[in-house]
């Protein structure tokens, strides 16, 4: 089978266009990361796409295609060439759902979920309904539009609050007001992150920052692991990197959010990241991420056997049971592999 493996923004998505260079780095981790996980699979055929920014010391036999600006007929041409095409790119401005509608025009298969799963999963102003419907926490959220009284919806969601785009990736855009004052600038802030989405207002939860990663074959879902995340909280959020597994008293709670959530978001494939944060009582899920995510850095070392090779079952309708794990492994968000150390405290959101 000949698959093409196209992250974003590492593999010329963003050619000949800024790029945030810790943005860069990220996505060129997973891209590594996968393309050397998939070409140790025989007897697939591996091809990947690269921005001469973020150069990739390739696996003997993968094809290396740089994406040169203004590259759409040269991607298309990949993907009409391909068996099938795994997808690694933000869901801001519903980027990875156009490029799933790209590759389903074609009628090649998709090593993830397809973009209506995509569309439903990243829409972050849905899913309080739809996780209500299955019992899952999440926080009090509020959809505004640009001339709604924020300060009203702050109050009724209750202070501190988090500011971030319905349709985001990462801690891009993800702000936190803690007072009235605090709100406007978030909002500013949040608007020239992304000013074409419209603005959630979110309840703050206080607790662990934590990831859940799964296999799913459109109906079920596995956990593979409860992965800590390290993330900045301050006036902006930023992701640093994270540890997996967690060891954590509410790692059983975090899997079983994640596990309903699949069930909330039916159409999901392969590898899915469910965001949560784990309070004194319970595992509050957060978001959806309906992709490779960064903890993939940590799970693929952490884990017996090829994660990608369980992703590509579990999008053929075979999902495999979660392989045990070897060892922990600490992680950045740029790929570099750290020491164990202890857990990390600077993970509570508070």
């Amino acid at each position: 089978m000949r698959i093409l493996v196209h992250e974003f923004v590492s593999g010329g998505g963003l050619a000949g266009r800024p790029v945030r260079a810790s943005l860069g780095r990220e996505g060129a981790a997973m891209r590594d990361a996968l393309v050397a996980d998939l070409a140790a699979i025989r007897p697939h055929r591996i091809v990947t796409t690269v921005d001469p920014r973020f150069p990739l010391r390739a696996p003997s036999g993968v094809e290396v295609v740089t994406l040169p600006p203004r590259s759409e007929a040269l991607l298309d041409g990949l993907m009409a060439s391909a068996d099938a095409v795994w997808l690694v790119a933000p869901e801001t401005d519903g980027c990875l759902e156009r490029l799933a509608t790209r590759v389903e025009k074609k009628g090649k298969a998709l090593l993830g979920p397809g973009a209506a799963a995509i569309g439903r999963a990243s829409d972050k102003a849905g899913l309080p309904r739809r996780l209500a419907r299955y019992g899952v926490p999440h926080p009090p959220t509020r959809v505004l539009c640009p001339d709604a009284d924020w300060e009203i919806a702050a109050r009724e969601v209750g202070y501190p609050v988090v500011v971030k785009p319905a349709r985001g990736a990462g801690c891009h855009g993800v702000c936190l007001a803690r007072n009235p004052g605090e709100l406007r600038r978030s909002v500013d802030m949040a608007r020239r992150a992304d000013g074409r989405e419209p603005l959630l207002l979110q309840r703050y939860v206080r607790g662990v920052a934590a990831s859940v990663s799964l296999l799913a074959d459109g109906r079920r879902a596995v956990a593979l692991t409860v992965n800590a995340q390290w993330v900045r909280a301050s006036r902006s959020f930023s992701y640093r990197g994270g540890r997996t597994p967690l060891d954590h008293p509410l790692a059983g709670r975090a899997v079983e959010a994640a596990l309903r959530t699949c069930r909330a978001l039916p159409g999901l494939r392969g590898y899915v990241g469910v965001d949560v944060v784990l309070t004194e009582s319970e595992a509050v899920v957060i978001e959806v991420n309906p992709r490779l995510t960064t903890a993939y850095l940590g799970v693929r070392l952490a884990l017996e056997g090829n994660v990608a090779a369980l992703a590509l079952a579990a999008c053929a309708g075979a999902l495999p049971a979660p392989p045990p794990a070897r060892r922990q492994v600490r992680y950045t968000a740029g790929g570099r592999i750290l020491p164990a150390g202890p857990q990390f405290s600077v993970l509570n959101r508070s």
